[in-house]
């Protein structure tokens, strides 16, 4: 039977795996690529190679570092304990309202600042080379944004809200005006260690006090990824791949901007650091969680932010695989606690 090159890549998948591991099991050509512009080499080369182009050839296939384990790995039984030691007693800031707003035409000029540069050349745009980067992509990047600017690609849109809320073992249960109970979300608690849970840094319902929690959802709308559609389809793809990566990146600007606005409208926004750089270190009070990461991977509570703030308002839907659409559309829920900060739910923080 005949076989068909395969490249794989994202979050979940390692070139090692991909390219021992399932090369083993597979009869055909299996690549790894980290992101789309290594894709699109391999591509070149595998064409390339079947045209019996002299000299070409495909990368080597990454070596084995270690013997495979053979033996079952031993599965640690979880640590016993109950809640983490997170503070209790720290000052729950006031909200400046309850309930939800939309905010639709927000500047390019006023997100853009806030673009990770560095994520987006060697990352998206697969520029690793630092000279490169600076002599090649930055310009590049200069000129893309200008015609984002200039023809209207981005149309930025937020709606966010604040929301009474409780905790209870790992539940965090937003409220009603009347204290019922609105919804509920679960999330898993570390199983060792802190045993950290994000439950935890909000007040307990036997406490007698109400917490508060943050919500948004951004998008820089679907012009953008018309645009990049139209690109694709025309096998621009150079231009299609640069266009896409800006066009994410920008959406996590636009959630970064926001968060900082939401940090400030809460009053916890005293102790920012002047830069971006330490904002992505995440060097201040009240982070910002998005859904799918370590503390709060469940997709499935995209339904229930989407019912808490309704982001149909700014063109964001919900499909059902629980992905946003349009594509650079982001959510997140946004914690007050000083602990607050990354963690994973399955090891230490």
């Amino acid at each position: 039977a005949a076989t068909y090159p395969v490249i794989l890549g994202g979050a979940a998948l390692t070139r090692a795996y991909v390219e021992q591991d399932l090369h083993e099991i597979y009869q055909g050509e299996v690549r790894y690529a980290r992101d789309a512009f290594e894709g699109l080499r391999l591509m070149d080369a595998l064409m390339a190679v079947k045209r019996g182009v002299p000299g070409a050839a495909l990368p080597p296939l990454k070596q084995r570092r270690v013997p495979k384990r053979e033996a079952p790995l031993q599965v640690r039984e979880p640590e016993p304990g109950g809640r983490s030691d997170v503070a209790t007693d720290n000052p729950v800031p006031e909200p400046p309202f309850l309930g939800t707003r939309v905010v639709t035409g927000i500047p390019l000029a006023d997100y853009a600042p806030w673009l990770d540069e560095t994520a987006l050349l060697k990352g998206q745009w697969g520029l690793k080379d630092p000279a490169t980067a600076e002599a090649e992509g930055r310009p590049r990047l200069r000129a893309l944004l200008d015609r984002v600017a200039r023809e209207g690609l981005a149309e930025a849109s937020v709606v966010y809200g604040w929301f009474p809320c409780v905790s209870k073992g790992d539940d965090l249960i937003v409220l009603d005006e009347d204290g019922g109970e609105r919804t509920r979300f679960t999330f898993p608690r570390q199983q060792r260690g802190r045993r950290l849970c994000l439950a935890d840094f909000h007040r307990a319902e036997d406490s007698g006090e109400v917490d508060t929690v943050a919500l948004q959802v951004v998008t820089v709308g679907s012009r953008i990824g018309e645009e990049t559609a139209r690109l694709f389809a025309a096998d621009a793809y150079r231009d299609y791949l640069e266009l896409h990566g800006l066009s994410v990146q920008l959406a996590e600007a636009l959630a970064e901007y926001w968060h900082a606005r939401v940090r400030a409208e809460w009053g916890i926004a005293g102790a920012d650091p002047a830069g971006l750089a330490g904002m992505l270190r995440t060097e201040y009070q009240g982070c910002r969680y998005s859904l799918g990461y370590p503390a709060c991977p469940d997709l499935e509570d995209r339904a229930k932010i989407a019912g808490l703030l309704r982001p149909e308002r700014i063109g964001v839907h919900l499909s059902e695989e629980f992905q946003l659409h349009p594509e650079q559309s982001t959510d997140a829920i946004v914690v007050h606690h000083p602990e607050a900060g990354y963690f994973n739910a399955g090891g230490r923080r």
